[in-house]
């Protein structure tokens, strides 16, 4: 039946309305569980019982009518898919003040990473965050602080030092040990390393970022840092100049797996250290009331452990 002209149209009850909008507990811990794919973390992070997480999920099923995860592991099933989308567009929507902008489309996040970090950790996983996060639109860009090279307008920052950032809020993500790599072709030619004191006379490669008083320490060596040998300023160049052959670089171990998996790098010896830097995510204040910035910072926790 339509309307006269000249009289406004129906407005459906509130009472109507409300029956057809799951309770918004449900709604944010159907939205915590997709994309942690864990009761006990989503019950952490909503502070609840993971039996009140798996109440609001099965109350939101019955108000729906389908299945929104399909097995054990919490993947989600077809019309899950489609519903998280819906549910991230609307929390996103409500925590919008009056008169904020809004951007159609896909959310935008651009991150800054170092070289190394991208090619060794970050692009090896990469694909579990654009799978679960298809509505967000990643942006990497080339980052290296130490010297200044940093990209402007970046949402999230992965910085390696000492953690020491008054200008940005910044969390640790993961710790590294160090140790003494070189080529298998290096090692044929210089080898066998049975003690420390076969590196002594050969030539180490050296790098700002991974002082080799640390390793020398451990191992309880006297020895001042080497002052002389070619330097880099990114873990990946070493690491390669070491797979050619130049010399002995003190590799992170997460950072050379690469190179350690393909067998281009071999370690010397078994004795390693704790790196005194880690790598940290950093952001201005604010960011984090972004969802897309939130949820990538707990994807990417997750995704280091």
């Amino acid at each position: 039946m339509s309307t006269p002209p000249g009289k406004p149209a129906p407005v459906t009850p509130a009472s109507s309305l409300a029956r057809r909008i799951p309770p918004i507990q449900c709604l944010l811990t159907f939205e915590a569980l997709a994309r942690l794919r864990s009761v006990t973390q989503t019950a952490d992070e909503l502070c609840v019982t993971p039996s009140a997480v798996s109440h609001r999920i099965r109350q939101l099923e019955q108000v729906l009518g389908v299945r929104l995860f399909g097995r054990a592991d919490f993947s989600l099933t077809t019309e899950g898919h489609a519903y998280l989308a819906h549910v991230r567009e609307g929390l996103d929507s409500l925590q919008r003040f009056p008169g904020s902008a809004t951007l159609p489309g896909k959310r935008r996040l651009k991150i800054a990473v170092t070289p190394t970090f991208a090619r060794a950790i970050l692009i090896p996983r990469l694909r579990q965050f654009t799978d679960a996060y298809p509505e967000i639109d990643l942006s990497l860009h080339v980052a290296i602080p130490l010297l200044d090279v940093i990209a402007e307008d970046a949402d999230l920052m992965v910085r390696y030092g000492a953690g020491r950032y008054a200008d940005v809020e910044h969390l640790e993500l993961a710790r590294d040990e160090v140790t003494p790599m070189a080529s298998p072709a290096f090692v044929r030619e210089h080898g066998p390393f049975e003690s420390f004191d076969d590196i002594a006379e050969l030539p180490l490669l050296r790098s700002a970022l991974d002082p080799w008083r640390t390793w020398f320490a451990a191992c309880g060596l006297l020895w001042p840092e080497p002052h002389e040998g070619s330097q880099f300023n990114d873990v990946g160049l070493m690491c390669d100049a070491a797979a050619a052959g130049m010399g002995i670089a003190l590799i992170r171990l997460k950072l050379g797996a690469p190179w350690l998996d393909e067998g281009k790098l071999v370690r010397l010896y078994d004795k390693s250290a704790l790196s005194p830097h880690a790598h940290y995510l950093c952001w201005h204040t604010g960011t984090m009331d972004r969802w897309e910035c939130s949820a990538f910072a707990q994807w990417l926790q997750q995704a280091m452990r």
